[in-house]
């Protein structure tokens, strides 16, 4: 770990073996999801992750519990916790840490579900119905605020104070890229640049927030602080714009199940921004008509998926979901390059993919 401490000796390191560079052969010719790739590798360090998830969220008031099992253990990717994971061993860190906060980021994650759930009458959730529809509005937001409750305390048992404050600064970050999507509901004028700084807030915080403790931990420079910051900034973005494709079908001609949530709760996500730029007064008024006064029939959503796709709005949302998967691996130039940078770089390739 030692020679990885002092940026000179670390950047002389890998002079010559950048991650952007990573042969693309040996990427694509693995046929397993680099995600599941990721927590393989990482397979030790999860298992501590899930141990402590489990024994923080047990409370003497058996709903809370069974509310936070509900959502945290019925499981998702856990890809931010797999970041601070990722981002701890590609360093070299030798603590333990990197678990508390890595399960600090799993329960942040599982509170804003919770309250987003809640905000926006969500119908879905990691496949199934969410918590509020089962057990009332007023019950999901207090067991969202019990797991920040527990968060707080993990990063405090972490013992640093950077990342406590890194991590707490972005739980307030996430709350106001809420409160500005929730205030941008039904607004087809919402720009580019406006819709891109709410997600950053709302979705790539927590990202950047999960890549970024890991080099607080390991007493790395500022140049990997801010690398790793970056690499999981960018990730985010990537990740949210294809989420936002996906939930028009990605750019199969099959649509999948799951399927239209944004477009019903009146969600103005960036294929919709630009396919309201490129509108004529008809589109526009079909727009207007769909998402801003939510007056829809059965059929509007499969026309809204025509104009996306006459109009290029999902290959270019895409598209810049692709420019920011690629930041996201740039970035890692800055980190020594093993298995595990070249995890993490395989991991923001294989994000876009993700719309195929």
């Amino acid at each position: 770990m030692g020679q990885y401490l002092l940026c000179g000796a670390l950047i002389e390191n890998i002079k010559g073996h950048e991650v952007s560079s990573l042969p693309q052969a040996d990427i694509q010719a693995d046929p397993v999801n680099p995600a599941i790739r990721l927590a393989s590798l990482a397979s030790a360090d999860m298992a501590s992750v899930e141990a402590m998830i489990e024994d923080r969220m047990a409370s003497a008031t058996q709903l809370i519990p069974e509310t936070a099992a509900y959502l945290v253990a019925a499981g998702g990717k856990r890809i931010r916790p797999l970041i601070t994971v990722a981002a701890a061993r590609t360093l070299g860190y030798e603590g333990h840490a990197h678990i508390a906060l890595a399960a600090a980021v799993e329960f942040i994650h599982s509170a804003t579900l919770l309250h987003d759930d809640v905000t926006n009458q969500s119908r879905l959730r990691r496949g199934k119905g969410p918590a509020n529809a089962i057990w009332g509005n007023a019950h999901s937001v207090l067991v969202g605020d019990f797991l920040f409750a527990r968060a707080f305390m993990l990063m405090v048992d972490a013992g640093s104070m950077d990342a406590l404050h890194v991590l707490s600064r972005t739980a307030a970050v996430i709350a106001e890229g809420e409160v500005r999507q929730l205030a941008a509901m039904r607004n087809i004028a919402i720009t580019r640049a406006e819709y891109m700084s709410i997600i950053d807030a709302k979705t790539a915080a927590l990202f950047s927030a999960a890549a970024h403790v890991s080099p607080i931990l390991n007493g790395s420079c500022k140049t990997v602080e801010a690398a790793l910051e970056t690499h999981g900034r960018e990730l985010g973005l990537a990740f949210q714009l294809v989420d936002d494709v996906l939930d028009y079908g990605g750019l199969t001609t099959d649509l999948g199940k799951n399927t239209g949530d944004d477009f019903r709760e009146g969600k103005v996500t960036l294929p919709v921004v630009l396919a309201v730029e490129a509108a004529d007064d008809t589109e526009r008024a079909f727009w207007n008509r769909v998402i801003a006064r939510g007056e829809q029939t059965s059929i509007d959503f499969d026309h809204a998926v025509t104009l996306l796709k006459t109009h290029g709005a999902l290959d270019a949302t895409l598209h810049a979901a692709r420019h920011h998967a690629a930041a996201a691996v740039k970035a890692l130039d800055a980190v020594p390059r093993n298995e595990w940078s070249e995890a993490l770089a395989a991991l923001a390739e294989f994000m876009v993919e993700r719309a195929y």
